[in-house]
């Protein structure tokens, strides 16, 4: 039996300069109550250490990975190549090209080993899209899940109540 507090999200970047974007996904993390661990994975810097992270993340008790990269963006990619779980890709807006690079390297996956990818500076949702994957077999996040898609139609049906033409 796990312990409540086992992390089953990992949350990974290339560097901490990725942090306040990976933030997001955290804070959504902590709304559904879902334990996550955060670490500096870096796909070039230390590539022995990303490929023991992405192996033994399965057997660590985790169920899902989300990882940032910019520029080349090659984390997630490399990540989903080295375990079975869901990888999904945070494209990070780069200064050169404004994060189309990372989306583009991070979307464009060959055959067989599939990332999921959000929108450039798009943790928050990764986050609910992880959240999602948890609650296929978690009922407690299942009805958080249910809460939270319940609130968004509501706040956006009250939109209605203050347009002004």
């Amino acid at each position: 039996m796990k312990k409540k507090n086992t992390p089953l999200v990992g949350i990974i970047m290339g560097s901490d300069s990725d942090l306040p974007v990976m933030s997001e996904a955290a804070k959504v993390l902590d709304e559904f109550k879902i334990p996550y661990e955060v670490k500096i994975v870096s796909a070039h810097r230390t590539p022995d250490y990303m490929s023991e992270y992405a192996r033994s993340a399965k057997t660590r008790g985790l169920k899902v990975l989300i990882a940032g990269a910019g520029g080349s963006a090659h984390l997630p990619g490399m990540t989903a190549s080295h375990t079975i779980l869901p990888v999904i890709g945070v494209p990070i807006k780069s200064k050169s090209l404004d994060g189309l690079d990372s989306l583009l390297s991070i979307v464009q996956m060959p055959s067989g080993v599939p990332v999921a990818t959000v929108a450039i500076n798009g943790a928050k949702n990764a986050g609910i899209l992880a959240a999602e994957i948890i609650a296929l077999s978690d009922k407690s996040v299942s009805e958080k899940l249910n809460n939270f898609k319940k609130k968004l139609a509501t706040e956006s049906m009250n939109k209605n109540l203050s347009l002004r033409l």
